[in-house]
């Protein structure tokens, strides 16, 4: 035989555990929620960093590129080249090159590669609006 009062704190209590259980459930839910949001900026961000890796050996290649269009030709032409690199993973990067021969004894050339991902009429740097996207890496030489 069960006192009023025992009837009474068990009515009270019923219900509880399922108010608790919906608090750890949406409490899980934020977490899950903010870690996948991090996870997806993380992914995002390496995904810029490895672009960001091949702009850099695009511009590479158009230096090497510069040099030896110098070296066998022993002048510089000042006019941009504009050329997409043959290595499959820079394949979505065009890369341009300037040489400019400064007038002195001797002869100083500076060889300029700019790479990116989204060119303007074909060559680097994108001045117009590049969009969010966008790498470009510039490398210099001088000789």
């Amino acid at each position: 035989m069960s006192t009023p009062r025992k009837v009474l704190l068990q009515k009270r209590s019923a219900g509880f555990a399922i108010a608790t259980a919906l608090f750890i459930l949406v409490v899980l839910a934020a977490i899950a929620a903010a870690m996948v949001n991090l996870f997806s900026g993380e992914n995002a961000r390496l995904g810029m960093e490895a672009q960001g890796s091949q702009a850099y050996q695009a511009a590479r290649a158009g230096i090497e590129w510069g040099l030896y269009r110098q070296s066998i030709n022993g002048s510089c032409v000042a006019t941009p080249q504009s050329f997409s690199p043959a290595a499959p993973t820079l394949s979505g990067f065009t890369v341009s090159v300037t040489c400019t021969a400064a007038v002195s004894n001797p002869v100083v050339y500076s060889i300029v590669a700019v790479a990116c991902n989204q060119p303007t009429n074909g060559a680097c740097p994108n001045t117009t609006n590049p969009g969010a996207g966008y790498i470009e890496r510039r490398i210099e030489v001088t000789l």
